[in-house]
């Protein structure tokens, strides 16, 4: 036992001399503090421009929003309907819901009715945006002056990446170079190209509180909105022409079909998209989407397009084709509206009232 005692510190020295190696030589060679980078905060949603816009047709990516109907129909209180809520909850909030658009309360909601209901529902979304722009130009700007500059921006941008804010402002201040990541460098790039886009003339690469908010949310502003109508033509458009043909508009994105049931699901993307091209966007069907088509297609707060999806919406669920919709309808298509099943949907509707 004596001799084991002897052996085993110089045994435990070595161990950690050795542990203690292995650490240092794991790290990577010059790092320093502003390429040591920490988890992303929570600053980091709060101001950066959302991938998701609520009440608009299409994704910034060019992808029709899955979620349009439902936004649009719930504003706000989409969230409670939830795939896992109670079905009875979920259904006395709909038949609340239905009672609210049926505005002149004959039982039926018309196609104007549902148009009214969804401008207002397209203003909660458009309201919530605001107040939560408030936040997050304060976020980006701490003295309160009112005016955030770009370098100010990216300051914050990066420090909510992980990097540390003092010496990043510093490098910035200083003209030196920030040794970001290639990956970090194109989402600054793309933002900085944003960001002048929603600076107003006379442009000074500074913005002021609604400013920013066109700068989170471009369907807030005409110009805005303009330039992520061309960003999506950009991507979509092949021959460079400036103008989207179905073909154009259709095309699967970049991947292959490696099974069936990837393939079911493109056939469906390929579906969706060519009706949204033929019987929405294209407004005088020639078979070409302009930018402007395309612009007066992605404005939520058009109300031409808001009666046309009204009743679109309607012609979902009118089964008994009298371009109305009625109680027992919207709630057999409740999964339409709200994304939620109810089940027994047609088990004495009127004990709800």
């Amino acid at each position: 036992m004596a001799v084991w005692r002897k052996l085993a510190a110089p045994l435990l020295l070595c161990a950690l001399f050795l542990l203690q190696t292995i650490n240092v030589h794991a790290r990577p060679a010059n790092m320093s503090a502003s390429k040591e980078k920490s988890p992303p905060t929570k600053d980091e949603n709060e101001i950066l421009p959302p991938d998701h816009l609520n009440g608009v047709k299409m994704e910034m990516d060019g992808h029709l929003n899955k979620d349009f109907h439902q936004e649009v129909f719930l504003g706000k209180e989409i969230e409670e309907f939830e795939e896992d809520s109670e079905p009875r909850r979920n259904r006395k909030k709909l038949i609340e819901i239905f009672t609210k658009v049926d505005y002149n309360k004959d039982k039926s909601v018309s196609a104007k009715e549902m148009q009214r209901w969804i401008m207002v529902k397209t203003e909660e979304h458009f309201q919530e945006a605001m107040v939560e722009n408030k936040n997050s130009f304060r976020a980006v700007d701490p003295d309160g002056d009112g005016h955030v500059t770009w370098d100010e921006y990216r300051v914050k941008f990066l420090a909510s990446k992980g990097f540390n804010e003092k010496e990043m402002a510093e490098k910035i201040k200083n003209n030196e170079d920030l040794k970001l990541d290639e990956e970090t460098q194109e989402v600054l790039e793309s933002l900085k190209d944003r960001w002048f886009q929603a600076d107003t003339p006379p442009a000074d690469q500074v913005l002021n509180e609604q400013e920013f908010l066109s700068f989170l949310h471009p369907e807030h502003s005409r110009g805005m909105l303009k330039y992520m109508v061309k960003e999506i033509v950009r991507d979509l458009d092949q021959d460079g022409d400036k103008k989207l043909t179905l073909s154009e508009f259709i095309s699967l994105p970049v991947g292959t079909v490696e099974n069936q049931q990837a393939q079911d699901i493109d056939d469906d993307w390929v579906r969706e998209r060519k009706k949204e091209f033929e019987e929405v966007i294209d407004a005088n069907r020639d078979g070409i989407v302009t930018m402007e088509e395309l612009e007066e297609y992605m404005d939520p707060m058009n109300e031409h397009n808001a009666l046309n999806e009204a009743r679109q919406m309607i012609a979902v669920a009118d089964e008994n084709q009298n371009h109305n919709l009625e109680l027992d309808e919207i709630l057999k298509y409740s999964e339409y509206f709200t994304g939620s099943k109810l089940m027994d949907y047609a088990r004495n509707v009127h004990e709800e009232f």
